[in-house]
């Protein structure tokens, strides 16, 4: 494995009030700072822009949820890379910031232009951060959310796996918060049942579900490459899942055969 896309949620990152949780930051960064000095490239794509900037202004005039949006992204956006630049720093890494839209992906120009400048950040041992740019980004033209926006990414940058870092430790066969509830713990590439089992139920601060997440996940499969779904409050468990942990409570979406 040479290769790896990490998405990381609003809800990981997040206490409920809306700051940044810099405990979980830290642990994460740590275990990606690991990872980089084992000689993985790790594009990061992260969510927390929005809810990060929510929690910081509270402005006195009405806005429209679009202009609220730009506004609360445009201030978030910028405490959370000094964080991210902070802890990567203390590392001895250095990382980067890349700011995209669907509607940009989708033009063959800027898409390999993006293309070109992420894979020169990663030759020069940098992390990209990736977030969407919702400055800019029209409603009718943005991604579901950042899960869509992670599986983008790791094809286009023909990564060996996708890791989706949410606040629950997978897909279950119920409501996650039902002891009766089991985790699944793999689906095959043929299974088509597993969205059954799944309420759509949006995250506090972001603005995707578990629907949207094994909608992704499915799709990066189907295409042959091996996706992760797993609990971001677990010690290690970035480590844990490139190393294999049998143990590790996850969900794992097994890759088609590459044709």
């Amino acid at each position: 494995m040479k290769r790896i896309t990490i998405k990381v949620g609003s809800n990981v990152l997040t206490r409920p009030d809306g700051t940044l949780d810099i405990t979980r930051m830290s642990a994460l960064t740590d275990q990606i700072a690991e990872l980089h000095r084992r000689g993985l490239e790790i594009i990061l794509v992260s969510s927390g822009a929005v809810a990060s900037g929510r929690s910081e202004i509270h402005p006195d005039m009405e806005l429209d949820s679009v202009a609220a949006r730009q506004i609360f992204s445009a201030v978030g956006q910028a405490k959370l890379m000094n964080r991210y630049y902070d802890l990567f720093r203390s590392q001895g890494i250095v990382c980067g910031q890349v700011l995209t839209t669907k509607s940009s992906l989708e033009l063959p120009l800027h898409y390999q232009n993006q293309r070109g400048c992420i894979e020169a950040l990663l030759s020069c041992g940098v992390i990209p951060i990736v977030n969407e740019n919702d400055t800019i980004s029209v409603t009718e033209l943005m991604f579901t959310d950042n899960d869509e926006l992670s599986g983008w990414m790791a094809q286009m940058m023909s990564c060996d796996m996708l890791v989706i870092i949410s606040n629950i430790d997978g897909v279950y066969d119920g409501d996650p918060s039902d002891a009766s509830s089991s985790l699944i713990s793999q689906v095959m590439p043929e299974e088509d049942s597993v969205s059954e089992y799944i309420k759509d139920e949006k995250s506090s601060f972001g603005r995707g579900g578990m629907m949207t997440k094994c909608a992704v996940a499915r799709r990066v499969a189907q295409e042959g490459m091996p996706v992760v779904i797993a609990n971001g409050k677990r010690e290690d468990v970035l480590l844990r899942i490139v190393d294999g942990d049998p143990l590790l409570p996850c969900t794992r979406f097994v890759a088609a055969s590459r044709s």
